[in-house]
């Protein structure tokens, strides 16, 4: 019940689409989002490389630090992913270990990203 819109409803928060300016088109999605199991979320491929994804991170992790009063956001990231690692250190993320996912993706084993909210960042 709590996906998309629904989370919106029951948690006040959710994950947020990045439409190009440009062109209108929906590219993908971001943001805060915890349901049970869930393995992940991101950008057309057509779209990587052009900035998006670094913008869309930034927008919703000052949203999560401001609005939910957050003081760590998680980032978990499949270790082959090479531009979300990145992003993830871009942001100020630092690796601090690798776990695997929850249930039914138990099988996938995952980088775990942590990004701290310092008072005076950028993103906060």
């Amino acid at each position: 019940m709590a996906t998309e819109a629904g989370s919106w409803r029951l948690k006040g928060y959710g994950m947020f689409s990045v439409i190009e300016k440009r062109t209108g088109r929906w590219i993908g999605r971001v943001g805060p989002h915890w349901p049970e199991g869930y393995p992940g979320r991101g950008l057309l491929a057509s779209h990587w490389g052009c900035g998006f994804a670094t913008e869309a991170a930034t927008a919703a992790i000052r949203i999560v630090f401001r609005d939910l009063d957050c003081t760590e956001i998680i980032h978990l990231i499949d270790p082959r992913n090479v531009r979300s690692i990145r992003l993830a250190e871009r942001l100020g993320a630092s690796r601090v270990g690798t776990e695997a996912l929850p249930d039914p993706y138990h099988e996938f084993t995952v980088d775990r990203w942590r990004l701290l909210r310092c008072a005076g960042s950028a993103l906060d």
